[in-house]
């Protein structure tokens, strides 16, 4: 794929989810926002800022401060940049009964300790950041 041209590229649970972690805290992202379980392999073109993350099995993490179950596909890919992640895909947070794909996800810049998630629907959800701290 031309899109993981020149990419970074971890592969094994300890190494990708170490690297993935490593981007979310470059790019000043919340380091609980990937709750990954069995990491195969994890890629960033660094001129891109394209990511991409697989895991042996879909993941969902609830999210207990806001009481938000999430769910993460096997393949997660999206492009990665300060306080953002854009074009997002494998990655749907439960509404209702609903499961919406979660399409970006902003930090706001300056920082007001909130953080919004867009679906493809539109529809804008914010939290406070400190939900997404590691270990939530």
């Amino acid at each position: 794929m031309a899109e993981k041209e020149g990419a970074i590229v971890k592969t094994g649970h300890e190494e990708g989810l170490k690297m993935a972690v490593a981007l979310l805290e470059e790019f000043e992202l919340p380091q609980g926002l990937l709750p990954l379980a069995d990491v195969i392999e994890v890629g960033f073109v660094r001129s891109t800022g394209y990511m991409w993350i697989q895991q042996r099995k879909k993941v969902e993490h609830n999210f207990k401060m806001i009481s938000k179950l999430v769910s993460y596909d096997t393949d997660i890919t999206g492009y990665v940049q300060k306080k953002r992640i854009k074009k997002l895909k494998g990655v749907k947070a439960k509404e209702l009964m609903l499961w919406p794909p979660v399409s970006e996800i902003t930090v706001d810049d300056p920082p007001t300790g909130k953080i919004h998630f867009k679906s493809l629907a539109g529809i804008t959800k914010t939290f406070p950041v400190e939900a997404f701290a590691a270990g939530q």
